[in-house]
């Protein structure tokens, strides 16, 4: 057998630390399946963020990561500190500057600064791989990327932050309130004690940016996704999408039209019936929509120390195998420049949930308001109040109603200008809820 892969490792938190244990659980079938052994020999942690659970002792500390991503006694540079610039990106530039493999799990980095980091690796003919940024253990970069090459893909989407599935499967369960459910959530570890990264959409954004690229080989372009969070879902949303045969879930869509590439990340009701409405908790999905493959879909853990790792051990195995390739499937000077697509009507419809003031005058100022934006409403349903619902006390004439209304095609300028309109006549308790319908 060869002589081993050396491996420098900075940041031995969740996933770094699954990755010690992985490969001591699991040094010798490595070995057989990479070819070569796959060694770990130093490591990079700032000492308040050490694991306790993981023992870093057997391996070489080395306090700077920058120093440790241009040591001569490693091969690849596995950067885990996470960070969209700082010191995560400093040591990546370094490790590939010194012609050093790199593997991360920072999709903040690469959705930010990905192309020129691809064209540094291309330079230095080293790898910059990066499983382990996009949906855990889910194996999606390497389908892409490689599996799919025969296809033209026309839309890539998915549930892509577990924290926001977990949240939103609890409230539908059991009829929970979302401040409740998060507290629940952070208790357990599904999420940050300041939780905005994942319930506000941009972890999921920022991965949406690198499937992009994958999948229309264009340069990645975070700042043109479309970014909304789950923070504004309520148990009546919820319940409304049940009666309607729909769930809610946080998705991130890329999809490519005649006039460019439309990137959107935001709360949507799926039918029930379809497969990504079954993907339950912490779970997460990714979609592809390919010409000759037709759709596929895989379905994982998306987070987490064991199935990050997991995906590292995989690029890590590629690299020991002596498998180098673009970092994003296209040599990064081909890749093309992102094109936003022009605005065009949503196909599945829009959601609207309105706090209605029973007056005289009411309704019908709402269907005018609409009319004017030329949006046709396919149903109007006025449930029972609830509690949770601003404005509510308990039920009298005069107190709000809940309306729910389902739109027909239109565009979500439309709908937003129309709800404008609503929210300034005074006829609503509070600001309207609106929440896509997407096609799958």
């Amino acid at each position: 057998m060869t002589n081993g892969l050396k491996v420098g490792l900075a940041g031995v938190g969740t996933v770094g630390g699954g990755l010690v244990k992985l490969l001591a659980a699991r040094g010798d079938t490595l070995a057989s399946r990479a070819g070569r052994p796959i060694e770990l020999v130093a490591v990079s942690t700032l000492e308040h963020r050490k694991n306790p659970d993981v023992d870093i002792s057997p391996f070489r500390l080395v306090k700077d990561p920058v120093a440790l991503a241009k040591d001569s006694g490693i091969d690849v540079f596995v950067e885990l500190m996470g960070g969209e610039g700082g010191v995560a990106k400093e040591s990546v530039e370094a490790a590939l500057r010194a012609g050093k493999h790199v593997v991360t799990a920072n999709k903040a980095l690469l959705a930010h600064h990905g192309p020129s980091l691809a064209a540094l690796a291309e330079k230095h003919e080293v790898a910059l791989n990066f499983e382990g940024a996009v949906a855990g253990g889910i194996p999606v970069v390497k389908v892409i990327r490689e599996s799919l090459k025969g296809n033209d893909i026309s839309r890539v989407y998915g549930i892509l932050n577990g924290t926001c599935n977990y949240i939103l499967t609890m409230m539908e369960r059991e009829g929970r309130a979302f401040a409740d459910v998060l507290k629940e959530a952070q208790k357990q570890g599904y999420a940050e004690a300041d939780p905005t990264f994942d319930i506000g959409g941009f972890d999921t954004a920022h991965k949406l940016a690198l499937l992009t690229s994958l999948a229309f080989g264009t340069r990645t372009s975070f700042e043109s996704i479309y970014i909304e969070g789950i923070e504004s879902i309520t148990p009546a949303d919820i319940e409304a999408a049940d009666d309607l045969s729909y769930r809610i879930k946080l998705l991130g869509v890329a999809l490519r039209t005649d006039s460019g590439i439309e990137q959107r990340v935001h709360p949507t009701m799926v039918p029930k019936h379809t497969a990504i409405a079954e993907v339950a908790g912490v779970a997460n999905c990714v979609a592809i929509d390919g010409d000759f493959v037709g759709d596929a879909m895989l379905i994982g853990l998306g987070a987490g120390g064991g199935p990050t790792a997991s995906a590292v051990i995989s690029d890590l195995i590629d690299i020991a195998r002596g498998s180098i390739l673009p970092p994003f499937g296209t040599k990064a000077k081909d890749l093309k420049p992102y094109k936003k697509a022009q605005m065009r009507a949503h196909e599945g419809g829009y959601y609207i949930r309105l706090s209605v003031y029973d007056r005289t005058g009411a309704f019908a100022a709402i269907a005018n308001r609409m009319a004017e934006q030329g949006i046709s409403i396919e149903s109007i349903v006025q449930r029972r109040a609830r509690a949770e619902l601003p404005g509510y006390d308990r039920p009298h004439k005069g107190s709000p109603a809940a309306v729910v209304m389902i739109t027909h095609q239109t565009t979500e300028a439309a709908v937003r200008k129309a709800l404008a309109a609503i929210e300034r006549d005074g006829h609503v308790a509070a600001s309207p809820q609106m929440i896509r319908i997407e096609k799958l």
